[in-house]
């Protein structure tokens, strides 16, 4: 059976993937953290250096960032990847801009007012678990810290162009978003289903970015569906 790779999601942990892990059964999964670098390169480095020599890889937002990177880098690796709620593209100039006010706000002590009145507003859908969902997401970011999240907004604003190796990639791929994701929207899952040509892609009804907490039956399904098609 394939083991299977998770990345996490910008300041968040394994816990993003937890509503999913009952249903992997005997499968190796592997959590990797993307937390000691502030290059994608080298997060993705870090990541091979620790994986098996195949594996399936299942990255959202910033993880799926890292996710396409460590297939650049080792294409003949990844048996099987899947993008979550994610963006092939370099980032965007005004995005960029407003990184370096961030990180001097988390490192004065004011990450959580940055990750409140910033950051999570755009995450979620609406629902009645919105509110438990925000403060787990809270908790992990908290857990990590003003330091990651310095590495981590650094690594994203100098992040890499990825369509050209997705337009390469020729494994079996599942391109997934939550349909109602103002972070990631659907332009970018539309361009990367049609980059790769042996991906799924699946919306997902009443879920914001983190549709693996939001909906997580629907998106342990499409998961399942697509490690053992």
């Amino acid at each position: 059976m394939t083991p299977l790779v998770l990345i996490p999601g910008m300041m968040c942990d394994a816990r993003l993937w937890g509503p999913q892990m009952g249903a992997f059964g005997r499968r190796c999964v592997i959590h990797a953290a993307i937390t000691e670098a502030d290059r994608v390169e080298d997060l993705a480095a870090a990541v091979l250096d620790h994986a098996p020599a195949r594996f399936a890889l299942a990255g959202l937002s910033m993880g799926g960032i890292v996710a396409m990177e460590m297939v650049r880098q080792a294409p003949g690796r990844v048996e099987r990847l899947a993008l979550l709620d994610t963006n092939p593209r370099a980032e965007a100039p005004e995005v960029q801009a407003a990184r370096d006010a961030q990180i001097q706000k988390a490192n004065a002590g004011q990450l959580r007012e940055v990750l409140r009145d910033e950051m999570k507003p755009n995450y979620l859908a609406d629902g009645p678990g919105k509110q438990a969902i925000l403060d787990l997401c809270m908790d992990m970011a908290l857990t990590l810290g003003p330091e990651v999240f310095e590495r981590q907004s650094r690594a994203l604003a100098s992040r890499p162009d990825q369509q050209d190796t997705l337009r390469a990639y020729t494994g079996p791929a599942l391109v997934l978003m939550g349909e109602g994701d103002r972070l990631c929207p659907r332009d970018r899952h539309d361009l990367m289903h049609a980059l790769m040509p042996h991906s799924r892609l699946v919306i997902v009804p009443r879920s914001g970015h983190l549709p693996t907490l939001e909906q997580p039956e629907t998106t342990t399904a499409a998961l399942l569906r697509w490690l053992e098609d």
